[in-house]
């Protein structure tokens, strides 16, 4: 199947940052968007200014902690568009502390929500897509999912590796099918998530938006976003050995 041809489009998070920039573009090219987030008024807001100039808006209320209530969302979203054609998990957070320091509660929240909240979505998503024999689930990771970072980004890292993880698996398994898994790997763009990072590789929203669009649109198995700095520099993480990289992260 064409990407041109994904023209119903659900995306979770969507009420801020990536999740809002990404339904901005799409809202532009006249897709069919099914919008979900924990702040509904937000969300709501959202859909009606992207109302004239998207094919169709529909919004829910989703935390995806609460995993029992994501089938069900996915469902009546589905029905609202008529149908899927992409699921976008990338309802995340960004909290995170060093282990062993006492703040446990931090560093099992991000978990919770980054990897058993994307795995709800996923089994949603692709029940979906299973019945239907066709659809494009694109997961979105991070950059930290090539290496394990340190200090309070340890546990986000490790989420973000557990979705990278589960979206190869995926790809492995429908592999030649109507089915395609893309896994995105955002490096720091500008969003509440990286508020307080300072760095000269923070890419603005808008552009490293477009960028997550782009890759999103071909249907890549695994991109890097942008993909400068970020091709070479995950290269390196990959491949080099451990004494050099841990200076890097």
């Amino acid at each position: 199947m064409s990407a041109t041809t994904r023209q119903r489009i659900l995306i979770t998070g969507a009420s801020s940052g990536l999740g809002e920039g990404m339904a901005r573009e799409f809202a532009g090219m006249g897709r069919d968007l099914a919008l979900c987030a924990r702040r509904l008024d937000r969300l709501d807001a959202l859909a009606a200014e992207l109302r004239p100039s998207a094919g169709q808006v529909a919004t829910a209320r989703l935390d995806v902690t609460e995993t029992d209530s994501v089938r069900g969302v996915f469902t009546e979203l589905a029905d609202d568009i008529g149908g899927l054609d992409r699921v976008i998990v990338n309802a995340g957070l960004g909290k995170g502390a060093p282990i062993g320091t006492g703040m446990a509660a931090a560093n099992l929240e991000t978990v919770q929500t980054n990897l058993v909240g994307a795995l709800a979505q996923v089994e949603a998503a692709m029940e979906i897509f299973r019945a239907q024999d066709h659809g494009h689930l694109v997961l979105i990771s991070s950059m930290s999912a090539v290496r394990g970072l340190p200090r309070a980004q340890a546990a986000y890292s490790a989420s973000k590796a557990g979705l990278s993880a589960l979206g190869q698996g995926l790809q492995a398994e429908f592999a030649g099918s109507a089915i395609t898994i893309s896994v995105i790997a955002p490096g720091y763009i500008e969003t509440d998530i990286n508020r307080g990072v300072t760095t000269a590789m923070m890419t603005d929203t808008g552009k490293g938006v477009a960028a997550m669009v782009s890759a999103i649109e071909k249907e890549t198995a695994w991109a890097p976003v942008p993909r400068w700095p970020w091709v070479p520099i995950a290269a390196a993480l990959r491949h080099l050995p451990s004494s050099i990289t841990r200076r890097m992260v």
